[in-house]
């Protein structure tokens, strides 16, 4: 990259030069279309049911739960296999499933029962699936792209969400549900066709797999000791937490303050969707103008302004523009968090990362969308969303006290595997364990401070790691010694720390510590024995 390179603002469209990852934009987009068109043809069949108000309620519960309940396994999982082939085998499953639906609807066999079934077994498909297609991105395009692919994939989820619906609900007019189960089915193949041709580099395996149990473990130990991955998932929670009342209030609102049919709803997502577009295409300018936490506050704002206008102004033009706004800033505000999050994660705990964002994304938006409607009831529309514009600028206010990283694409965390090989006389089978490591810092007086201060870095480093638990020892018996003491749970997880987990940032991080000590640092390996 040149120099004007550098200070030019890359393209929300530069992503799309990849032709893989082109191709796998359109098919999700044809994907998204067909998801969204499947969402109102099953509404619609559960119209004329007993109890179709719950029954259609049911169907999004259906769409959504499985996240909720498989996004951490899917995450786990999505780490220890083979990401193209997991994506190909579950949207082909997911394929056969939307094709089972459109032949039992065609055959007048689809019960409410059945319906639902096979929603909730297609929600199992997209959760397994959401990490592990969230994770291989940064494959597809180089790391300073990251914020666009964010922004394109959020543009992609509300082109469909806006104008799914609505082909649908002329096509269902028309032909009734089982044509739009049909395309559904069909818009898989897309995605199918795409990652069967996709030819993903090898990459040699030399050390045993990770258990799932140990997987989950690692992973939740890295977000624990990784503070700039907390704040991104806290900031996640003040901003969808609050928005989520404009999501879940909107219908209401169209009916009952604007007196809109389902049409008048359907533009007003409309309105979102075409806000959403603009904020794709402003994402570069706004990058270069503001940084990441201005650009959660301006979303938050942004929002903010769009739900109190909702229930104060009654103008639907001028609330519609609103509207555009809002989702500017909820693309926007969903971009930037999303593209922090991949780029503050290495690649070999990506999809774990990615699968508690989604979790708290997702059920942000759900408990939430459940709180806000609770709200409602008791103290009335207008009020539910003045309070939740009030949280909204809470919400930006505290990005003054509770930033996110604004340099996340300058690390680098490409693996690293520094560390010497430990010199063995007994060669451990991976399974035993734990594994205790001594490493011994001869620190002259005038630097201890310096060196406590680089060790707390080095500390977090050990415990994103693998390390289940990290101190620091002043030796009394030895002059201006100190002793670095973790805990790695097996022989096989600390080679897997060795060899795969480590990244060129934290190399830095222990070369700063060695700036502050007196020649060379001495390891020590202790492998946990059972006495007789």
């Amino acid at each position: 990259m040149t120099a004007a390179d550098a200070t030019t603002p890359l393209s929300t469209w530069a992503p799309l030069r990849s032709p893989v990852y082109r191709a796998l934009w359109i098919a999700q987009l044809v994907s998204n279309l067909g998801t969204w068109m499947q969402t109102v043809g099953a509404q619609w069949i559960l119209v004329d049911e007993p109890n179709a108000a719950t029954l259609v309620s049911f169907v999004q519960t259906a769409i959504t739960l499985p996240v909720m309940l498989l996004a951490i396994p899917s995450g786990v999982i999505a780490d220890l296999v083979d990401r193209r082939r997991l994506l190909l085998g579950a949207q082909s499953v997911m394929a056969l499933l939307a094709a089972l639906l459109a032949v039992s609807t065609a055959t007048g066999q689809t019960t409410p029962a059945v319906l639902l079934t096979l929603l909730f077994l297609l929600g199992c498909g997209q959760a397994l699936t959401a990490p592990a297609w969230q994770a291989i991105q940064p494959e597809l395009v180089p790391r300073e792209q990251i914020i666009s692919v964010a922004a394109l994939g959020s543009m992609n989820i509300n082109i469909g969400r806006a104008v799914g619906p609505a082909v649908a609900g002329v096509l269902v007019s028309v032909s009734g549900p089982t044509l739009v189960f049909v395309l559904n089915a069909l818009s898989f193949g897309g995605i199918v066709t795409v990652l069967a041709l996709w030819r993903r580099p090898r990459t040699d395996q030399t050390l045993p797999t990770e258990r799932p149990l140990a997987a989950l473990q690692a992973g939740t130990r890295f977000i624990r000791a990784a503070p700039a991955i907390r704040r991104v998932l806290l900031r996640a929670i003040f901003f969808i937490a609050p928005a989520s009342a404009l999501w879940a209030l909107l219908p209401v609102i169209a009916r009952d303050e604007f007196g809109l049919s389902s049409a008048g709803y359907g533009l007003m997502l409309g309105a979102l969707g075409i806000g959403a577009v603009l904020g794709a295409l402003t994402l570069s300018r706004l990058r270069s103008m503001l940084t990441p936490t201005r650009r959660l506050a301006v979303a938050a704002v942004l929002f903010g302004v769009a739900t109190v206008g909702t229930v104060l102004l009654h103008s639907v033009p001028v609330v519609l523009l609103l509207l555009v706004g809002a989702g500017l800033a909820w693309l926007l505000a969903m971009s930037t968090l999303n593209s922090t999050m991949q780029l503050l994660l290495p690649a070999w705990v990506r999809a774990r990362g990615l699968s508690v964002y989604m979790l708290v994304f997702m059920g942000g938006q759900a408990i939430g969308s459940l709180v806000w409607g609770l709200v409602a009831g008791a103290v009335g529309t207008v009020s539910t969303m003045l309070i939740s514009a009030a949280l909204l600028a809470c919400c930006a206010v505290s990005t003054v006290w509770l930033p996110i990283r604004h340099n996340a694409e300058e690390l680098d965390l490409r693996p690293s595997a520094f560390w010497p090989e430990p010199q063995l006389v007994v060669e451990p089978d991976p399974a035993d364990g734990p594994v205790l490591v001594l490493r011994n810092y001869d620190v002259p007086a005038e630097n201890v401070e310096e060196f406590l201060a680089a060790m707390a870095f080095v500390g977090r480093s050990r415990q994103r790691t693998g390390a289940m638990e990290w101190r620091l020892y002043r030796d009394v018996g030895v002059l201006d010694r100190y002793v670095e003491a973790f805990v790695v749970r097996s022989w096989a997880e600390h080679m897997h720390q060795h060899q795969v987990r480590l990244t060129a940032r934290d190399q830095l991080r222990e070369q700063a510590v060695t700036a502050f000590t007196n020649g060379d640092d001495t390891v020590t390996h202790l492998v946990a024995v059972e006495p007789h």
